[in-house]
């Protein structure tokens, strides 16, 4: 079914053209990725798709019972209710049929009404058809759904009853997604949707949109996501729009071979061109051979001429380079903690690892575990609480900042980058601007007006010109479009430094790291490998975990596990296995109830039945027993499922 068709969209900002004969269509099932560089109007289209921006020219056709959800970038949740009120907001239209079904319930068990055989069974008609809505609108586990998208989006260790307005930017931002996953409108648009997400949290939203029951349209900038996600990608390009079947690495082979094509089709017509102008040319002036001459002439003339296909749009082109090389020691963190001053406890405590010449390491683990703050206290924006940093010799330390806090906001751009370097005359500034796609009148734009990837592109331009032998990066790829990151990475592939970098995006930590520092809770783990290293260890690691608890209990010689302990373990394995017991259940009763709510409401449609009032009133009182049951049972089946 086609949810939505986009017909030949045009928008402009006042004389800018931003999308032109823009074609799309969005069908059930569909998860859309929309790609292309900043600046093509992505964010746009998917704005005028959401009906938040008009459009000049063209049609959108979606009919009128089909509804749209839609994530902005950088939208946060602004509420003064609790996480757990906000949630249940989303599904008031069950809570108030619910509330219908107990009042038509209590109507129903009261003998003067029972009496009333007309209203009777028009009421039971009503409850009937108001209980299947209700069933089928998941109105018997909204409450788990909520839990389940609570803890996925790692709020799995926060009160529900937390108020939102105390939360950060990066927490609220991730409540405004799962605010929108539980009301599931039938096309979900994201907007950039794996930003503030940390690994853990984008497998689960991975896997959350590939069973989505509607259709999804992405822009997205993390590769791996896009290839997990997607079935169609739509390129804004030159501000038009072009359809390819598959994820985002068949959309990569995919354009290369139509751009084969395409080149080889043209060189083709273009050889029958210059045969056939040969041809006239040496042909018209003879009498024998020129009606054949004018025929070649009048089908050159209606031929339609294709035009030269357009490669990629210009990339910008870079190199990271190094002054001078520094030490094979470049780095030595030994029980290094940091905790700020009013903290209750540290950020993290007793990292201590090695940083040789020439090693690309990543730190990695989940929100809050202390990476940025680690880096800040390497490049000394920020003091150790306790623990030494060891600096090697010659070291230089490029660092790049994931808020561009070291830009200064009121300058040009020109002067952001000259004043640094005085030495270097316009002519050179100039160029080294262009090679980061800042061309024209660009480089006189103040810094406040730049996009977050203009910013982040004129932030490695000063960091190139450092030359320095350590680079310390912060995010490098948040704000660039793919085919700049493409361009960080082969620059930092064939950088002749040494590399320490955070990042969440899997495919730049796959391409540039040799080593992996996971950091979590208050213990870090190093994988000397890159990111397909590092998961098939995590998940190798789980396995023998997993093997050793069922088939390798601890010898009886072991002093670390006392009497005690081993007896606690038991008693938890016996708990869990209990829990599990009841779950199992706790779930057959309620099929059984189920089963007799649907037996007492076909019994109370049968008019032998609902014409003898003592019958109908104890079936009623039967079924509003078996309801009440029901929703004790789905509360503590959440508990004990919450208890995993």
């Amino acid at each position: 079914m086609i949810l939505m068709q986009v017909n030949n969209i045009t928008k402009r900002f006042g004389a800018d053209l931003i999308l032109s004969n823009i074609k799309l269509e969005v069908h059930t099932n569909d998860r859309i990725a929309i790609v292309g560089r900043n600046g093509a109007g992505k964010s746009t289209l998917l704005k005028v798709m959401a009906g938040e921006y008009t459009y000049e020219e063209g049609e959108i056709h979606k009919p009128k019972d089909v509804s749209i959800g839609f994530l902005e970038q950088h939208t946060g949740l602004e509420s003064e209710l609790s996480i757990w009120d906000e949630m249940l907001s989303v599904f008031s239209h069950l809570r108030n049929m619910e509330q219908q079904l107990r009042q038509m319930e209590q109507q129903m068990a009261d003998p003067d009404f029972i009496a009333d055989t007309n209203r009777y069974n028009k009421l039971l008609k009503e409850y009937d058809e108001l209980q299947v809505t209700f069933k089928n609108e998941g109105g018997y586990r909204y409450e788990a759904d909520i839990k389940a998208v609570i803890n996925g989006l790692q709020f799995k260790d926060f009160s529900l009853n937390t108020k939102i307005s105390t939360l950060s930017g990066g927490q609220k931002t991730r409540l405004a997604l799962g605010k929108l996953l539980l009301a599931k409108p039938d096309i979900l648009i994201l907007d950039e949707p794996t930003n503030h997400l940390d690994m853990e949290t984008l497998n689960w939203l991975e896997q959350y949109l590939q069973g989505y029951s509607g259709a999804v349209v992405i822009v997205s900038h993390d590769r791996y996501f896009l290839d997990k996600v997607a079935n169609v990608v739509y390129e804004i390009s030159r501000h038009k729009s072009q359809k390819f079947v598959g994820n985002y690495s068949h959309f990569l082979a995919q354009k290369a071979a139509n751009y084969e094509r395409d080149v080889k089709e043209f060189e083709k017509q273009q050889s029958e061109i210059k045969r056939m102008e040969d041809f006239i040319q040496k042909n018209i002036v003879r009498a024998s051979t020129t009606k054949r001459a004018q025929s070649k002439r009048k089908q050159l003339e209606k031929m339609e001429r294709m035009e030269r296909p357009k490669g990629d749009e210009k990339s910008a082109s870079f190199s990271f380079d190094i002054e001078r090389r520094s030490g094979n020691d470049v780095l030595k963190l030994r029980d290094v903690s940091f905790q700020y001053e009013n903290g209750e406890t540290p950020v993290f405590s007793h990292v201590s690892f090695d940083l040789n010449r020439l090693d690309r390491m990543v730190l990695v683990g989940p929100n809050g575990a202390g990476k940025t703050t680690l880096l800040k206290t390497i490049t000394e924006d920020l003091h150790v609480t306790a623990g030494t940093i060891q600096y090697g010799a010659n070291l230089q330390i490029g660092y790049y900042d994931q808020e561009q806090a070291r830009l200064t906001s009121n300058k040009e751009v020109l002067h952001e980058l000259w004043d640094e370097y005085p030495h270097m005359d316009e002519k050179e500034v100039r160029t080294v601007l262009g090679n980061f796609l800042f061309t024209g009148d660009d480089v006189l734009k103040p810094v406040t007006a730049l996009s977050g990837g203009e910013k982040a592109r004129l932030a490695l331009a000063k960091l190139m010109l450092e030359k320095s032998n350590l680079l310390i990066l912060d995010e490098p790829t948040n704000h660039l479009d793919l085919d700049s990151k493409e361009v960080l990475e082969a620059a930092l592939m064939d950088y002749p430094g040494t590399i320490l970098f955070v990042s969440h995006d899997r495919y730049f930590i796959n391409k540039i790291a040799t080593q992996v520092l996971e950091m979590k809770g208050h213990t870090v783990q190093l994988y000397l490998g890159n990111y397909d290293y590092y998961t098939e260890k995590k998940i190798e690691e789980r396995e023998i975990a997993v093997f050793d608890a069922q088939h390798h209990p601890q010898p009886a010689n072991d002093t670390k596990k006392t009497k005690t302990t081993y007896q606690q373990d038991k008693a938890q394995k016996r708990e869990e296995r209990k829990r599990k017991r009841r779950i199992e259940e706790i779930e057959t009763l309620i099929m059984e109830y189920e089963e007799e709510i649907d037996h007492n409401e076909k019994l109370l449609c049968e008019p032998d039945v609902y014409q003898d009032h003592e019958k109908s009133l104890e079936l009623t009182e039967h079924t509003t027993e078996c309801k009440a049951k029901i929703d004790a049972l789905m509360e503590e089946w959440e508990t004990l499922h919450a208890n995993e």
